[in-house]
């Protein structure tokens, strides 16, 4: 099987994320652990692939954990414009913060490879809970655009589908996180709706009915549906704030545990930065007050 990521890839890769966390957050540097872990170490099916997750755990860690999935379309990711700030953000509320550099398109990866890297991420996450001084039973995952239908995707199907199991892991612990918050989410498949990029990332250009509806968000929520906060702005330019909308309607009519918190303005892709939205709504603000509701802060 062709190799997907060269070393070398990896390793700049690595070297960026080095340079960027001790230049943006040296002053915070002293209170939280790091290290950069393959996912993928010592299985030896995937021995040919290196998917990097970066462990961030705060010495004064209360038990809480976040997997963090950013955005781009599968086809790329935005580290640095979600995921770090939100990692920070987490951090300093006393959460262990777990940044995913999940497969995407842009190095030839496709379904089910995004599936397969969350939940080992979750695996692992949850089965060396102790090392990393969280409870096992508050994971939660935090995903952007395509990261936030790849987070909530985990949560809909992650005691349903065991991707890990055709590689030769056989888990002991659930797939499926506790709490899950899909911030302007990618949800549909639909052509009507869906946005093209993320589907074409995901399942090719011309994918069958089936492969479209498997994978839709909205067409495949659960009775037992964790608890998820969803998060949309209406003039989202990139995906379309129906998407959200018809995923909220699917967790309303199944009667589960959810939030759907919508802004008037904001766009798509501000993540956690301290930008024009951000410095208006706090919306992490809000995002803190349901995460202490569910007892996780």
């Amino acid at each position: 099987m062709t190799i997907k990521m060269t070393n070398k890839k990896l390793l700049s890769h690595i070297l960026f994320a080095i340079i960027f966390l001790t230049a943006a957050f040296s002053a915070h540097s002293q209170s939280v652990n790091k290290k950069i872990i393959n996912i993928w170490d010592n299985v030896e099916s995937m021995k040919h692939c290196r998917v990097i997750m970066e462990v961030w755990i705060p010495e004064d860690c209360n038990g809480s954990a976040a997997i963090i999935c950013a955005g781009g379309s599968y086809d790329h990711l935005g580290i640095v414009t979600e995921s770090y700030s939100t990692a920070k953000w987490f951090n300093s509320n006393k959460s262990a913060a777990f940044i995913l550099w999940y497969r995407v398109a842009k190095n030839n990866w496709h379904y089910p490879a995004m599936m397969e890297d969350i939940q080992r991420a979750i695996q692992l996450v949850r089965t060396n809970a102790g090392e990393y001084k969280i409870n096992p039973d508050k994971i939660a995952t935090i995903g952007f655009s395509a990261g936030g239908h790849l987070v909530c995707w985990a949560g809909e199907f992650g005691n349903r589908i065991d991707h890990l199991k055709k590689l030769g892991i056989e888990s002991t612990v659930s797939l499926r996180p506790n709490l899950t918050i899909p911030v302007y989410p990618v949800v549909t498949m639909d052509e009507d709706i869906g946005h093209a990029w993320s589907r074409k990332s995901l399942i090719g250009k011309n994918p069958s009915q089936e492969e479209r509806d498997s994978l839709s968000l909205e067409k495949n929520v659960p009775d037992d549906m964790i608890p998820t906060y969803l998060i949309a702005c209406q003039d989202d330019p990139v995906v379309i704030y129906e998407n959200s909308v018809r995923l909220a309607q699917a967790l309303k009519e199944k009667n589960t545990d959810y939030c759907f918190k919508t802004y008037p303005w904001g766009g798509h892709g501000f993540g956690m930065l301290n930008n024009k939205f951000m410095k208006t709504f706090r919306w992490n603000d809000d995002l803190k007050i349901w995460l202490t509701e569910k007892g996780f802060f």
